[in-house]
C-alpha cells in the first residue's frame, strides 16, 4: 500500500451509480468513510463519484489500482443489468470472474431454495478476491488489490468498511495523531490574510493550513482559519495564529466541526 511523503497510508473512495450523477440520490458514503477513519487516525486522500458506463469505470479503476491506495469503492455489484462494478473489476485486472465459494455458501444458508443462479451472480468475483462480510443479508462484497467493494447501501455498506479497517488495516491505526482546529474570525477577509498564512505555511510545513471565506457586504465578510497534522504542532500553530490576529486588532472564535452522516439510502 502507498503511502505519502510523510509516511502515512493514503486511502480514496469510489462512490459509483448513474443515479448520483443525475441527482436522483445523494451520497452519503464520502463523509461516512471520512468520519471512520479519522477515527482511526487515517484520512481520505481523494474521492471520485462516476456512473455506471463500464468503459469510464473500467478505465478508472485501471488507474486507481495502479496508485496503490486502499481504496473503497461503493454501488455496482448486484445482479441487475446497471451493475457493472464486478465485471469492470475483473477486466481492469485481466482475471476472470469467478463463483466465491464460501461467499455463495454464505448466500445459500441466507436465502435457502431462492438462491437462485441470478442471485448467485452476485458473489461472482474476480479470480483472487477475497470476500467481506455482509452483516445484514449475507450477500458479500469483496476485496482484490487493496480496493474494497461493497453496496451501494449505507447500513450494508458502513460496517462493511469498519469491518475492512479493523481487519485488514489495524496497524495502521493511530487515534489522535491527526488533528484539526479551526477559529471563525468575523470581519477579516480573505486577502488580508494571504500574509499571515503565508508566514505559517512556510513556518509550519508539516501542516496544511487553510483559509475559507465567508459573508458578503450586507451581512459581514468572515473567514474560517483552518489547521490540520501532528496535535502538539497544531496546537502550538493555533495558538501563535490566534495570538497574531488578537494582535493585528481581530477577534476570534473556536469552531468545532462534527459530522452526522445518518442512515439513509444512497443507492
Amino acid at each position: 500500500m502507498v503511502e505519502t511523503s510523510e509516511g502515512k497510508p493514503r486511502f480514496g473512495a469510489l462512490i459509483i451509480g448513474d443515479e448520483l450523477l443525475t441527482g436522483r440520490r445523494q451520497d452519503r458514503h464520502m463523509g461516512a468513510v471520512i468520519e471512520r477513519l479519522e477515527a482511526r487516525g487515517l484520512e481520505l486522500a481523494w474521492a471520485r463519484l462516476i456512473g455506471d458506463d463500464p468503459e469510464l469505470l473500467t478505465r478508472t479503476l485501471r488507474e486507481t489500482f495502479a496508485t496503490g491506495d486502499g481504496v473503497f469503492s461503493f454501488g455496482g455489484i448486484g445482479a441487475t443489468p446497471d451493475d457493472r462494478t464486478r465485471q469492470c473489476c475483473a477486466e481492469a485486472l485481466g482475471r476472470p470472474l469467478v463463483r466465491h465459494p464460501e461467499a455463495a455458501e454464505a448466500l445459500r444458508e441466507q436465502f435457502g431454495e431462492r438462491a437462485t443462479e441470478r442471485r448467485l451472480r452476485m458473489v461472482e468475483f474476480p479470480e483472487g478476491a477475497w470476500m467481506i462480510p455482509n452483516p445484514v443479508n449475507r450477500v458479500a462484497g469483496f476485496s482484490v488489490a487493496d480496493h474494497h467493494f461493497m453496496p451501494g447501501f449505507p447500513r450494508m455498506a458502513w460496517p462493511m468498511v469498519e469491518w475492512i479497517l479493523d481487519r485488514h488495516y489495524a496497524h495502521l491505526h493511530a487515534p489522535g495523531r491527526t488533528v484539526q482546529r479551526a477559529v471563525r474570525v468575523p470581519g477579516a477577509r480573505e486577502g488580508e490574510m494571504i500574509p499571515l498564512l503565508e508566514r505559517y505555511t512556510a513556518a509550519y510545513p508539516d501542516l496544511r493550513i487553510s483559509c475559507l471565506p465567508g459573508g458578503d457586504a450586507q451581512q459581514g465578510f468572515e473567514v474560517e482559519l483552518g489547521i490540520r497534522g501532528a496535535g502538539p504542532q497544531a496546537t502550538e500553530a493555533l495558538q501563535a495564529l490566534t495570538a497574531e490576529l488578537e494582535t493585528a486588532g481581530y477577534t476570534w472564535e473556536p469552531v468545532t466541526a462534527t459530522y452526522a452522516p445518518g442512515d439513509g439510502p444512497s443507492r
